[in-house]
């Protein structure tokens, strides 16, 4: 199944999405909103499928066109917002251009922050920030859980997962290694992320989902250059369940918690340079690893970047980010 929110006062207005992503319906009479949804998931699912399945084998008496312009980010208020870094090779590659090396307790659990989860950006909202700051991007793929009960096993945490979607994950890099080095964790180097239009239920996947890892092929560009051409379900030790069960130790997760387990990443980017990066902070690192000087600029007001994943047959999973650099006001 897919959902989106058309904008709509602060939380948006659900809608069930077709397969292709070409039309859509009203869902009110289900739940006004995806974070109701989310609330009494299980007696709300069985009428969303009932209409998606309507929708794709053209029975629907209530679709429409589906414009993308209209739609807000799916959650555009969620009650928690946490953002993993658990693909290895991104924290190795930015840590080696720098002269470090991976902490000794790298493996013994998933590097996870609290973020912004108060206004998430639609898809094509941009990203109004001041290059001085060093405007990155961060491509990832996010789940949305129901309520996750505290003490929860990694093996069991899967089963919680509603949804997924894409997530940009905006860095300002001149401020987060003075920022991390203050020993508290990320604040103002990371302002609001954005979610990707459409989110979609585990099962919708198919075989892109194990389990634990989302796959299908990550592919980013930026200033129309492709930059990122990452398979997402390999080259992350920690999976969705190591990171809801790792967080769960010590709280209960609401409906609507947002999950990320960071920028998508693969190691055979050391050696093939086709891959490239999720984010403009790794390309840069991998640069300075193998040249002495990083190349690839952070982005400047009218600079876009587009995120996207593709299943085995090419096909869009869940639709695109697509944002443009604007000067703050």
């Amino acid at each position: 199944m897919k959902l989106a929110s058309l904008k709509h006062g602060r939380d948006g207005r659900l809608i069930v999405v077709s397969r292709d992503l070409d039309r859509a319906a009203p869902a009110e009479d289900a739940a006004p909103t995806l974070q109701a949804a989310l609330d009494d998931w299980d007696s709300v699912a069985p009428t969303l499928e009932a209409i998606y399945a309507a929708l794709n084998d053209g029975s629907c008496t209530t679709a429409f066109p589906l414009d993308m312009s209209a739609l807000a980010a799916p959650l555009p208020r969620a009650y928690q917002y946490l953002d993993g870094a658990c693909y290895i090779c991104h924290i190795r590659r930015n840590r080696e251009a720098r002269g470090d090396t991976l902490p000794d307790d790298i493996m013994d659990a998933p590097l996870i922050y609290q973020g912004i989860s108060h206004g998430y950006g639609a898809w094509n909202d941009p990203i109004v920030q001041d290059p001085a700051d060093f405007i990155d991007f961060e491509a990832e793929i996010a789940a949305i859980t129901g309520d996750v009960p505290r003490g929860v096993s990694a093996d069991a945490a899967g089963q919680y997962i509603r949804l997924f979607c894409l997530l940009q994950d905006t860095s300002l890099r001149r401020i987060v290694a003075p920022e991390l080095k203050r020993s508290f964790g990320f604040l103002t180097a990371k302002p609001e992320s954005f979610l990707g239009p459409v989110v979609v239920t585990p099962d919708e996947l198919g075989d892109l989902w194990d389990g634990k890892m989302v796959s299908g092929t990550m592919k980013v560009t930026l200033r129309g250059e492709r930059v990122g051409c990452i398979e997402a379900g390999i080259d992350s030790p920690f999976h969705y369940g190591d990171a809801i069960a790792h967080v769960a130790q010590t709280r209960n997760f609401p409906a609507g918690t947002v999950l990320g387990l960071g920028t998508v990443s693969n190691e055979a980017a050391d050696d093939d340079p086709s891959i490239g990066a999720g984010c403009i902070g790794e390309y840069r690192a991998m640069e300075t690893i193998k040249t002495g000087k990083a190349e690839l600029a952070f982005m400047q007001p009218g600079d876009r970047v587009r995120i996207e994943l593709f299943d085995r047959a090419g096909q869009s999973v869940m639709g695109a980010i697509d944002q443009e650099v604007v000067w703050p006001a």
